[in-house]
């Protein structure tokens, strides 16, 4: 199951026995923010939840896959890291792993 923004604005809404359009409009708003921070490479920390920060990831080389013998090279550039938080990674961690997929039995 995904949980979507909209998802949050309704559950929040209930809780609290706001307006969605205000409850929009607060989520929207701290979106914003952490995006507008990230933006200008600053790092945010959002206690017992997790940290987001700018990375760079160096520049290197590819390879193209239609192409094997072609060397593609990759620039630097920046990418946003998350980082969970202690209690987070305490949730996540007992989420049990997916079962393999079965192997498709041929016909006999």
């Amino acid at each position: 199951m995904t949980l979507t923004k909209r998802d949050l604005v309704i559950r929040i809404s209930e809780e609290t026995e706001l307006i969605q359009q205000q409850v929009l409009t607060v989520v929207q708003k701290t979106l914003d923010y952490i995006a507008e921070a990230l933006a200008k490479g600053d790092k945010v920390e959002l206690r017992n939840f997790g940290v987001f920060e700018v990375k760079v990831r160096k520049a290197r080389i590819g390879r193209n896959p239609n192409a094997p013998a072609t060397d593609v090279p990759i620039p630097e550039r920046s990418v946003v890291k998350f980082k969970p938080g202690k209690e987070m990674r305490g949730e996540v961690i007992k989420i049990p792993p997916p079962k393999p997929p079965q192997p498709i039995q041929p016909a006999t």
